[in-house]
C-alpha cells in the first residue's frame, strides 16, 4: 500500500511538471499600460521584421505586399508550414486581436486561444523586440487592407503535430539573451537589436540541431537551405569580406561589389531592408563586422 501511494505521489509530481512545462506563457496586460502605437514606427518595424516576405502572396509587388492573407508554404524537416492570414480581417485574419495578443505571439509564441505557435514563426528572434515596437506594429497592421482568406492547416509529422510538445522546445531553446556579449558601441548595439531581433537573420543563416534549435556556437555561419536547394551563406567576417559601405550598398540596391544581384528569398529581404534608414543599415553592417568569425 505504501508503494502505491509513493507511485501516486510520483505520478502527481510528474503531471505537475508536465503541465508547467507545456503551459503557454503570456504577458500581464498591465505591462502595456501607457504604451500607445506610433504608426510611423510601426511601418518601420513592419519592414524590419520582413512581415510581407512571409504573409503576402508569392511574387507580390508594391501595395500588394500589404495584403497579408498568408498561404506561402515553408518546407522543413518536420513538415510543411503555411503562413497564416495576419490581415485585419475579423473572420479569417487577426482583426479581433488586441495589442497584447501580438505581444504574446511575438515574445512567447502563444496564440490568443492559449496554444503554442510553431517556431517557424520566428518568435525566438522576435522576443527581443521592445514592447513599444510591437504595439506600434500592431497599430500599423490594423490599418492595412483586410483580406478574407482562410488559413491552411500545417502538414506536420508526428509527434511534432502535438503542440504541447512545443513547451519542451521552448524550455530548451527559447531565450532572449543576446548572442554578442562583448562590450560594443551604440551603433553595434542597434545593429544587434535589428539582426538578432526583428531582422531574424539567424533563422536562415544559422544551422540548427536535430530538434530545430539554433546552434548559437555557429551564429550566422551558414546553413542548409530548408528547401533542399543549396546552402544559405556564412555572413560572419570569416566569409563576408565586404566593408560596411559595401554591405549597405547591397542592402539598398541588391548588388554585390562584383555587381552580382540578390536572388531567391534574399531579393525579398533586400525589398525590406531598402526601406530602413541609412543609420540602421550602417548599424547592421557594424554588427556583422563585430561578430566572431566562424569558418
Amino acid at each position: 500500500m505504501k508503494r502505491f501511494f509513493v507511485f501516486l505521489a510520483v505520478l502527481a509530481f510528474a503531471g505537475t511538471v508536465i503541465a508547467y512545462v507545456t503551459t503557454p506563457e503570456t504577458l500581464d496586460p498591465v505591462k502595456l499600460a501607457g504604451i500607445t502605437p506610433n504608426l510611423a514606427l510601426g511601418k518601420q518595424v513592419f519592414a524590419e521584421g520582413g512581415c510581407a516576405s512571409c504573409h503576402s502572396a508569392p511574387k507580390a509587388e508594391g501595395d500588394e505586399r500589404l495584403k497579408l492573407g498568408g498561404g506561402r508554404a515553408f518546407p522543413s524537416d518536420f513538415g510543411t508550414f503555411y503562413a497564416p492570414n495576419i490581415s485585419p480581417d475579423t473572420q479569417t485574419g487577426i482583426g479581433n486581436w488586441s495589442a497584447i495578443d501580438l505581444v504574446n505571439a511575438m515574445h512567447y509564441g502563444t496564440s490568443p486561444d492559449n496554444n503554442h505557435y510553431y517556431p517557424v514563426f520566428p518568435y525566438g528572434s522576435f522576443n527581443k523586440a521592445s514592447l513599444k515596437d510591437i504595439v506600434s506594429l500592431y497599430g500599423y497592421l490594423m490599418q492595412l487592407p483586410a483580406v478574407q482568406k482562410k488559413n491552411r492547416p500545417h502538414d506536420v509529422n508526428f509527434p511534432f503535430n502535438i503542440r504541447a510538445t512545443l513547451g519542451v522546445w521552448k524550455m530548451l531553446f527559447l531565450s532572449n539573451a543576446p548572442v554578442l556579449m562583448a562590450p560594443v558601441t551604440p551603433e553595434v548595439r542597434r545593429g544587434q537589436y535589428l539582426v538578432e531581433g526583428l531582422g531574424h537573420c539567424a533563422e536562415c543563416h544559422t544551422p540548427r540541431n536535430f530538434l530545430g534549435g539554433l546552434k548559437r556556437d555557429r551564429w550566422l555561419a551558414g546553413a542548409p537551405n530548408p528547401s533542399g536547394r543549396g546552402t544559405i551563406p556564412n555572413i560572419t567576417p570569416a566569409k563576408l569580406k565586404w566593408d560596411k559601405t559595401d554591405i549597405v550598398a547591397y542592402f539598398t540596391t541588391g548588388l554585390t561589389p562584383e555587381f552580382d544581384s540578390a536572388g531567391g528569398e534574399m531579393a525579398e529581404v533586400i525589398e525590406n531592408l531598402s526601406q530602413l534608414s541609412e543609420s540602421d543599415l550602417m548599424a547592421i553592417a557594424a554588427y556583422l563586422k563585430a561578430i566572431p568569425a566562424i569558418e
